[in-house]
């Protein structure tokens, strides 16, 4: 009988946020097998450094050529990649080539698609893998975690089952939180932990699963004191020696979540939402948008006004105009939502049209929204992406209010450019959503926009020596939401931030005073990596704006792929490359004459015999993997234990057997074999169970 794995101790370099896949044939649905995921977030506030430890098998029988392929969140951008293969670590380095989606052509099968979500990202292994032989692959990626009124949110989408039936090993999660303002509470929502600490200004979770499926997303969820509201601020200085461009040595990030008090009046919205009723969205997607309207709706503020309108090749308006948010209005906006059904053709610009002249007179006090649903693409009216945002503009000058419109594409078919230029050049975001998120996503995102405090907002500083400022232009901001801004700055000195923006009519400010570093904090590294991609996505913008093969679509395109290969963070038009010449970093296993590997060398265990316990002694001279398998077996050749080392540098190390199995039971007294495995390496020795 096989038993349990029970992982002791399993050390990674940084941090995970999702399980990739090990692909063989993306087509028919081949994979390798994944053994063991392993999961360490640093997170300092809300920004988290992430590297996954993965580790495959291939027990097909026959070698392959692999496609990994790894489900990055939304919003955040891959900054590293290694892989071990037949015993070699190599390095991928940044290429100037866009990803092969197809991993090397065909239908992706469905499953798969889903499984990878709608940002994955994709890597070629440019070696072969040997039939039984393992594949370990580190990924590093940076993110920004959800915050909403002090509370922040990590998800793993650890839910596995769809791409393997069979048990890992093992999976473990290490997660360490720093934070400036008290952390109030930390939980582990979606499992028990083993360890969970927290200080005030600093937690920490670690869970270890042993030989069972990866059948559950890990949440965890912490709170920030509401109390110590402000503004906090991180830089660090770059050596010249490794800066790739004259912008400035320094880099600046600062979190501000302006109002100290949680009573803060939201300002009154005039608010449209716009619901495409087209042919394509029949069925599952109809029925999320009318239960997504209909929550909206239901969830006005006082002092709202609204209006619906949807829109096939037929424009049809709730109203003539914004009505007040009253029961009357609420229950007969209600009523006309249930009776939405899917038919006819696309008419984006139509919709438009007949949605922006009525926020003509609107309350300069007010906030002036659009919540934009589509599927498709324009099949009916204007049909170009040019001919669409020009209008959109011209009549929002026409109505001479400043509109924030959002835009929501649902499933693949949508036209990704044409929405994002719509948000980008109406101070909104565009998002992108499966099939099945159209519900939770929409009433999630209108909770985080529904009370507006600070409209039009503009930061200045003083001395005038932060450039290079991102995200630009700067967003709104919403009642228990941050502004998060990143920098470049030459010479150190205290500067003033002034913050600046509308609220009911009247400006309003907020000024706060931050001191420039003059060092290099090792523990603010990614701050160039948040630098970038914040300008990356503002360039994104601009390429967006030109037809793609225009010569300022090119330049901007050209300046997208240099900022992301000198501060190694992927962009729609890079990708990770490795095999060959500088692409790998090797290092190989080192033998004696005899044969026998010097970098690991069996010690024993003492004592032994033994009662009721032992430790497993043994050296690695060199490292070469992350971790070491000890595997014991009784007589018979049953496993009855399996430990797990993890392995940071050279030195001796111990592993206690306290004479359980995996199920926590005492075995009997009798002989017992243990093996060490270390890479390719494979040692054993004998040990007796006295009682």
């Amino acid at each position: 009988m096989k038993k349990l794995t029970i992982l002791l101790v399993f050390i990674f370099s940084s941090v995970i946020f999702s399980n990739g896949v090990g692909v063989i044939n993306p087509q028919t649905g081949v994979y390798l097998r994944l053994l063991s995921s392993g999961v360490s977030v640093n997170v300092e506030s809300q920004i988290a450094t992430i590297t996954t430890t993965q580790v495959f098998k291939n027990q097909q029988g026959t070698n392959h050529i692999i496609f990994y392929a790894f489900p990055l969140p939304e919003g955040a951008s891959a900054t590293g990649l290694k892989w071990k293969i037949n015993g070699i670590w190599k390095n991928a380095v940044f290429s100037p080539q866009p990803q092969d989606t197809t991993m090397g052509g065909g239908t992706v099968n469905l499953i798969l698609k889903n499984f990878l979500g709608s940002s994955p990202l994709f890597f070629n292994i440019p070696d072969t893998l040997k039939a039984d032989s393992l594949l370990i692959v580190e990924l590093t990626y940076v993110q920004l975690l959800k915050y909403k009124g002090g509370n922040v949110f990590f998800t793993y989408p650890n839910d596995y089952r769809s791409i393997q039936a069979s048990l890992l090993e093992f999976q473990e999660i290490k997660f360490t939180l720093t934070s400036p303002r008290t952390i109030d509470s930390i939980m582990f929502v979606s499992h028990v932990p083993q360890i969970l600490t927290n200080t005030g200004n600093n937690a920490y979770i670690e869970c270890r699963i042993s030989n069972h499926d990866a059948d559950k997303n890990y949440e965890i969820k912490y709170s920030l004191n509401l109390a110590q509201l402000g503004l906090y601020d991180y830089s660090t200085v770059i050596p010249d020696t490794l800066l790739p461009d004259s912008l400035g040595k320094g880099f600046l990030l600062f979190i501000a979540e302006p109002s100290p008090s949680p009573t803060i009046e939201a300002i009154p919205k005039v608010f449209t939402l716009i619901i495409d009723r087209s042919g394509s969205m029949g069925g599952e997607k109809m029925e999320q948008a009318k239960n997504a309207a209909t929550y909206i709706v239901q969830n006005f503020n006082e002092g709202d006004k609204f209006n619906l309108i949807d829109f096939d090749d037929v424009i049809t308006s709730f109203k003539p105009t914004h009505v007040a948010n009253n029961p009357d209005n609420r229950q007969a906006a209600l009523n006309y939502i249930s009776g939405l059904y899917a038919r006819g053709m696309t008419d984006i610009s139509g919709a438009f049209t007949s949605a922006i002249p009525q926020f003509s007179g609107s309350s300069d006090s007010s906030a002036k929204i659009i919540i934009f649903l589509t599927d498709g693409q324009a099949t009916w009216g204007l049909t170009s992406t040019d001919a669409i945002l020009n209008q959109i503009n011209n009549m929002t000058q026409q109505v001479d209010t400043n509109i924030t419109i959002f835009c929501f594409g649902i499933g693949s078919d949508v036209n990704t450019q044409l929405l994002t230029l719509i948000s980008a050049q109406h101070n909104g975001i565009a998002e992108f959503l499966g099939d099945d998120e159209l519900y939770s996503r929409i009433t999630d995102f209108y909770n985080t926009i529904r009370n507006p405090v600070l409209l039009n907002t503009k930061i200045t500083f003083t001395p005038n020596i932060i450039t290079e400022v991102y995200p630009n232009p700067l967003p709104n901001l919403y009642k228990g939401q941050q502004l998060l801004v990143c920098g470049r700055y030459g010479n150190a000195n205290s500067v003033n931030v002034l913050m600046k923006g509308n609220a009911f009519g009247q400006s309003l400010s907020y000024e706060y005073q931050i001191t420039l570093s003059d060092t290099n904090n090792t523990n603010y590294q990614f701050l160039t990596k948040i630098w970038a991609k914040l300008k990356i996505e503002y360039l994104l913008v601009m390429y967006y704006s030109f037809p793609p093969d225009s010569p300022t679509a090119l330049e901007i395109k050209g300046m997208i792929t240099q900022l992301s290969l000198a501060y190694g963070v992927i962009s729609p038009f890079t990708s990770f490359s490795g095999g060959g010449g500088p692409s790998g970093i090797e290092e190989k296993s080192e033998k004696d004459n005899t044969g026998i590997p010097d970098n690991l060398v069996l010690i024993g265990n003492y004592p032994n015999p033994f009662n009721p316990s032992t430790k497993i002694m043994f050296r690695i001279n060199k490292v070469s993997d992350p971790y070491v398998l000890i595997k014991i077996y009784n007589s018979s050749g049953e496993l009855v234990k399996a430990l797990i080392i993890g392995i940071p540098n050279s030195g001796t190390y111990e592993a206690i057997w306290d004479g359980k199995d995996d199920s926590g039971n005492r075995v009997a007294s009798g002989n017992y074999i243990y093996t060490i495995t270390y890479g390719n390496h494979l040692l054993a020795g004998k040990m007796v169970l006295l009682k």
